[in-house]
């Protein structure tokens, strides 16, 4: 679990240094208590969107959940040292475990923008949940061919195809066939 560990550990951390309970906290970012003891516990890997909603909540950026360590000039992530993958997803297809991200700024302090490579599963036929969160997002296909729902409108990208939309409509990113994809994702919210 490392990195995921890190994020719940982190939640609960400026949770209470901003003196609130798990209840206040909730209530401030739109979600059920039980699933922001899940996140501080460790027993529920958050999607990015309650992640973002937390981050918001709290007043800091979602970088501030994955930062490593303070380095304020340039990060120069190389394609054979990424950082292993981790998963901003639990067990439930609607959790979006067909993602598994490789952060390429988590040594990075200070950004607004979270960039990461992130792997999709081959398709699988399963009802998937629309996501909304505030603000903007960048995909570039690195490998494969993938499906965008975004709103009523669904994209299909093939490699070498970028889209970049607003995260508050509903949306959901796919692998669009049975070979999987690969994607560059940049994610943007602001503070």
């Amino acid at each position: 679990m490392g990195k995921n560990k890190i994020i719940g550990e982190r939640v609960r951390a400026m949770r209470e240094s901003n003196e609130l309970t798990r209840e206040e906290l909730a209530q401030r970012c739109g979600l059920d208590v039980l699933q922001v003891q899940n996140i501080e516990e460790n027993t529920e890997i958050p999607s990015l969107a309650p992640l973002i909603k937390i981050a918001r909540a709290l007043g800091v950026r979602l970088g501030t959940f994955l930062d490593d360590q303070e380095n304020l000039g340039p990060v120069v992530c190389r394609y054979n040292e990424q950082q292993p993958g981790m998963s901003f997803s639990n067990s439930n297809i609607q959790s979006r475990k067909h993602m598994t991200y490789n952060s390429l700024s988590n040594n990075k302090t200070g950004r607004h923008m979270e960039p990461f490579m992130i792997n999709l599963a081959p398709k699988i036929d399963a009802d998937f949940v629309l996501s909304s969160h505030e603000g903007e997002e960048f995909i570039l296909v690195m490998d494969g061919s993938v499906e965008i729902n975004y709103g009523e409108d669904t994209y299909t990208l093939s490699k070498g195809d970028s889209i970049y939309y607003d995260s508050i409509v509903p949306h959901i990113v796919r692998a669009s066939d049975e070979q999987g994809a690969r994607i560059l994702a940049v994610i943007y919210t602001p503070v």
